[in-house]
Order: structure tokens, then C-alpha cells, then sequence
């Protein structure tokens, strides 16, 4: 008998809770009702009202909790290792009023669940991140993030919607509901003006527009030397590689700001000079006179497509090389031939930098590529992704499997580990939609779906390395090393002086792992060649560069004399 009275009143406890919280829904969106789903514990109930979107939505809703209302929530949300607690969860045709919960069960990064999340006062938002159908040139049509020149970042991105930041005490294993309406649409990029020495400059791309089935455009920012309006000659370009950014090359700024000490402190770090002091040799007519392109070309997938041709970001390289590279040379005075254009990039820029000197060695005439994303995948970060059987954790010993770090501090501090990381990724997206690192090596390097998505080079939920999505990523090129091997008698000659690699010894992601693998195969291939690959002193961090942009900038006029 006291069982079926304690199951009687565990059952009128969850209806009048229920009962309550439609009560509470109706009210507080304006009688529109539909109905919430139980679950233990706090939750967040978002609706989109009529008066914001007046369409249903497919996408991924977003709650951030901060410590501080400023910046918002949504500001500090989605970065790895420095992100604050926030929940994903997919929605598909979701129509004004409907509500959203994010509870318990939506997975969330760095806290893998809302229980986890101390009680306390923190300030919450909402985000509702807006797909677009893609119909694709492949007979595919996929829902993803169509960037709008913000770089595929959901908590800024023009047309996306966010709540009103809340700042409340919150109890996570209390029974606590709280109400966000996404009330605001985020407004457009504002572009910065053009200035007699930087313009911004964006075309429609005929290849990637066929492919995606909706306009897609490329862009660049133009760096102008001192003489370019008076002496009316052409110059040699060194285009650098990176993550989308609406920056002049180089940092530049014609009005630049005095470095502060942590500026300075850094630039000491990884031996660059401040951006105020490369911009003002650069406006004195103290660096050579070249002229300097940064290339803009966000995919649905990531804000940068790698430079490559992909099965699933579609004919990047090639529109970069037979669209973007020859609209620029036509109206900006630029070189047109393989002796005068240089490569340059940082990390994700130091890769495409190497792919691009490398696929196409005529074209070029030197690259500098600067701590590169995996260039072996021997060496993928610290795993191996043909020989282990995950990603996330190595079999070191019979009793001990340790995690795999993905990211450090220059002392040897690991801060995340590759498990952490592919957490991130799909609290930011399904479908390889995350926007994120790993995601944008899957759709960059690895094959295509049958759903028409990307195939992951390994499940992010459980680390198992799919060698299938790899070895078809190794025979279509995106392994550097593997690439030069398998076409080294054919390139040698054409890259011979011209692959320069700097890699800090102590580099946050360990990506000196695979130039390391690369140095090694250069060293002993014959015909030997000469190739410059640089460490620096002990501790060299992420970033760090064996010399400054402006040396790297004289020994590119000097390759082009």
C-alpha cells in the first residue's frame, strides 16, 4: 500500500509540475502553448517570438551561462578551453512560440551537463544560430550556417537572434524554469572603409556558386605600398594565409595604436614585431615594395576553406587560383607570374600556405609557412591517425590508457584533451556543422557522406578513428608529406629553396610533431633540396616565428629580383 501511495504521488507531483510549467509558458510568451517535456531539474525554456522571425527555423538554439553580463554571454560562448558553460540542441522547422528546452540531457562544453554547473548568480542568454538550404551541384541539399563575413561565429553572426541577457541566481539541481526569448536580431558586419593604403575587395565566385546551389562569394583585403599612386609600375604580392578577418595583411593600420606591455610581451614571445611598429616602417617606405593580399573565403563549414578542393566545402582552390588570384592581379597592378607571388600564413594559414606552394609550385615562388596545422598524419597533433584505434585515448600500458591532450601551455600545462575538444565541437553542431577545428579538417580533408555531409576522420562522441575516411584523405593529397613523397621526383626541382617552415618546439597543439616528420623526409629524399625548416630557443609557443614580418618580407624581394 505505501508503494502505490508514493507512486500515486510521485505522478500528481509530476502533473502539477507540468500543469504549472504550461501555465508558466502560456503567460509568459503570450498564451502561445505547446507543450514542455518533464525533466528533473533546472531548465531554460526558449521561444521565438512572431515579432522576431516571423518563419520556422532549422538551426541549433544555444543557451550561455557567464559570470558577467559584459560582454555578453553569447561573446564568451563556443572558444575551446576559455569557453564559458553553454548547451546546443538541434531544432528543424521550429515555428514562433514553440518552445525549446534546453535541460540535464543537452550536452554542453566545458560542463558536460547543466548539473554541473555550480548553483550561483550568472548572467544567461539565448542564441538561435540560422541554417540555410545549400541544394547542392552533388544532388545533396544540407542545412548549414551560411557566413555572412563574420567568420562562422554563431554568437555574432548577422541575422542569427539572442535573448536579452538575464542575470539571476540559478540552482541546477532545483526544479527552476527560466524563460528566454530571443528578442533581438544581431546586425550586419560593418565592413571597414577603404583607405588610400587598404581595400576590401569581394566577388561573386561562378565555381562555388554552381557548386552550393546560392551565391558564394570570395574576398581579400589589398595592403597598397608607399609609392603605388605615383609610380605606376607593378608589384611582386605576397598573399597571406589565415582565419577569415577583416584586418588589413600583417596587422596593418594606418592610424595604429601604440603597443600596450602585454602587446609587446608577446611579440617577444614568438619574435614578431608589434603591428604599430610594421605599420609605420610600412607607411616610411621601410619595407619593401610589395604589395600584401589576405584572402577571405568562408565556408558553410568553417571560416576558411583550407585552399583546397573538397567533395564536401566544393572547388575552393581552384576558384582562389583561376577567379580570386587573377581578378586581383588585373586591378591592382600585380605581377602576374609564379616569380613575383610568395605564400605566407600562421597555423591553419601556415598549412594552406605549404598546400598551396606545393600543389602548385610554378605558381609560386616561396612560402613561409608558420606553425601549420598537421602537414603528417602520422602526426596529427600528438595522435596517429592511421596506426591508432582512437583518438581520444592511447593505450600506453595494460593498466593505464592515458587522454590525449589537445592543447598546452608553452611549460607543458595541458588545458584540453582531444576528447574535450571533439565535446565542443558537437555542443556547436551536428553534422560536422560545428564551425570548428576538427569539423573543418573532416570537411576540408575527408570524404563525403551519403547524407551529404562530411564523413568524421573520427567519432566525436566516442574517438574511434574511421581509417576508411582516412586513407581516403592520405590518397587524395591532404597529407603534405605523403603528397611530396608519392610526387617527389616531379617537385623537387620545382621547390627547390623555396619551403620554409617555422614551428615552435613547445607549440600549443604540438603541431611541431608533423614538421618535424616532414623535416625528416625532406632531409633524406634525393634529389636533395634546400628547404629551411626552424624551432627557435626552448618553450617557443604557438605562433612563435623564427623572424619578423618585415625579414621575411626582404628575403621575398630578394627572390624576386
Amino acid at each position: 500500500m505505501r508503494s502505490s501511495i508514493r507512486r500515486s504521488a510521485a505522478r500528481w507531483s509530476r502533473w502539477s509540475r507540468n500543469l504549472a510549467l504550461a501555465a508558466f509558458v502560456a503567460c509568459a510568451f503570450g498564451g502561445v502553448f505547446a507543450p514542455v517535456p518533464a525533466s528533473d531539474g533546472m531548465r531554460f525554456v526558449v521561444t521565438m517570438p512572431a515579432s522576431v522571425h516571423a518563419g520556422a527555423v532549422t538551426g541549433r538554439v544555444y543557451v550561455a551561462i557567464s559570470r558577467h553580463a559584459d560582454p555578453e554571454p553569447r561573446e564568451e560562448a563556443g572558444d575551446l578551453a576559455t569557453s564559458v558553460p553553454f548547451f546546443g540542441k538541434d531544432v528543424e522547422g521550429l515555428r514562433a512560440g514553440t518552445p525549446v528546452v534546453i535541460d540535464a540531457a543537452t550536452p554542453g562544453y566545458p560542463t558536460p551537463t547543466l548539473h554541473d554547473v555550480p548553483a550561483g548568480t550568472y548572467c544567461v542568454q539565448a542564441i538561435v544560430n540560422i541554417y540555410t538550404p545549400f541544394p547542392r551541384a552533388d544532388g545533396h541539399t544540407i542545412w548549414a550556417h551560411d557566413d555572412h563575413w563574420e567568420g562562422q561565429e554563431f554568437g555574432r553572426s548577422p541575422g542569427n537572434l539572442v535573448s536579452p541577457v538575464q542575470c539571476l541566481r540559478i540552482d541546477p539541481a532545483a526544479n527552476q524554469t527560466i524563460a528566454l526569448a530571443v528578442s533581438r536580431v544581431l546586425p550586419p558586419i560593418v565592413v571597414p572603409p577603404d583607405t588610400a593604403w587598404v581595400k576590401h575587395i569581394k566577388i561573386q565566385s561562378a565555381l562555388l556558386s554552381k557548386f552550393w546551389g546560392v551565391p558564394i562569394s570570395l574576398g581579400a583585403v589589398v595592403l597598397l605600398p608607399k609609392d603605388y599612386a605615383t609610380e605606376k609600375r607593378s608589384y611582386a604580392t605576397v598573399y597571406e594565409q589565415g582565419h577569415f578577418s577583416l584586418r588589413a595583411p600583417f596587422g596593418f593600420s594606418d592610424h595604429p595604436r601604440p603597443a600596450t606591455a602585454a602587446q609587446i610581451a608577446r611579440a617577444a614571445t614568438v619574435n614578431r614585431e608589434t603591428s604599430d611598429v610594421f605599420s609605420n616602417e610600412w607607411m616610411d617606405g621601410k619595407l619593401p615594395a610589395l604589395a600584401a593580399v589576405t584572402f577571405q573565403h568562408p565556408t558553410p563549414y568553417y571560416d576558411d576553406s583550407y585552399a583546397v578542393d573538397s567533395p564536401n566545402n566544393g572547388p575552393y582552390g581552384t576558384a582562389i587560383m583561376t577567379e580570386l588570384i587573377p581578378y586581383l592581379e588585373a586591378h591592382f597592378r600585380l605581377i602576374a607570374d609564379g616569380k613575383h607571388r610568395f605564400l605566407i600564413g600562421g597555423s591553419t594559414g601556415g598549412w594552406e600556405a605549404l598546400a598551396l606552394q606545393i600543389y602548385h609550385p610554378d605558381d609560386f615562388n616561396g612560402t613561409w609557412g608558420l606553425y601549420p596545422d598537421p602537414v603528417d598524419f602520422h602526426r596529427f597533433q600528438l595522435g596517429n591517425l592511421y596506426d591508432d584505434a582512437n583518438a581520444f585515448t592511447e593505450p600506453y600500458a595494460d593498466w593505464n590508457t592515458p587522454e590525449i591532450p589537445a592543447q598546452r601551455l608553452s611549460d607543458g600545462l595541458p588545458v584540453e584533451t582531444m576528447r574535450g575538444e571533439s565535446r565542443l565541437e558537437y555542443v556547436r553542431g551536428t553534422h560536422g556543422r560545428s564551425g570548428e577545428q576538427f569539423n573543418a579538417w573532416d570537411a576540408a580533408w575527408g570524404p563525403r557522406g551519403a547524407d551529404g555531409y562530411p564523413v568524421e576522420l573520427w567519432d566525436k562522441h566516442t574517438g574511434a578513428i574511421n581509417h576508411g575516411a582516412v586513407r581516403w584523405s592520405h590518397d587524395h593529397g591532404y597529407d603534405l608529406t605523403a603528397y611530396l613523397e608519392a610526387h617527389y621526383a616531379e617537385l623537387a626541382p620545382k621547390l627547390d629553396g623555396k619551403i620554409h617552415v617555422d614551428v615552435g618546439d613547445m607549440d600549443d597543439y604540438y603541431l611541431n610533431l608533423a614538421v618535424y616528420r616532414m623535416q625528416a623526409f625532406l632531409d633524406a629524399a634525393q634529389p636533395s633540396i634546400h628547404a629551411v625548416f626552424r624551432y627557435g630557443r626552448p618553450l617557443k609557443p604557438h605562433g612563435y616565428q623564427a623572424s619578423s614580418d618585415a625579414d621575411y618580407l626582404r628575403d621575398m624581394a630578394d627572390r624576386a629580383r
